[in-house]
């Protein structure tokens, strides 16, 4: 990751750097979607799986 921003920071093409700008930022839009968007389900998932294996322990 450092060996790609610091190649992003030392190129002087300004359309490599745009486009690198414009592709980092729709990543970090994309994660920002999906984490927001199954964040609360992948939590539910878990507590009902702890709650399970709580229950089969006996506790």
């Amino acid at each position: 990751m450092r060996r790609l921003i610091a190649r992003f920071v030392q190129d002087r093409s300004g359309a490599t750097a745009l486009e690198y700008g414009i592709i980092m930022a729709l990543m970090f839009l994309v994660m920002l979607g999906a984490l927001s968007a199954f964040g609360g389900t992948g939590s539910g998932i878990f507590t009902r799986a702890m709650d399970a294996i709580r229950e089969g322990m006996g506790g």
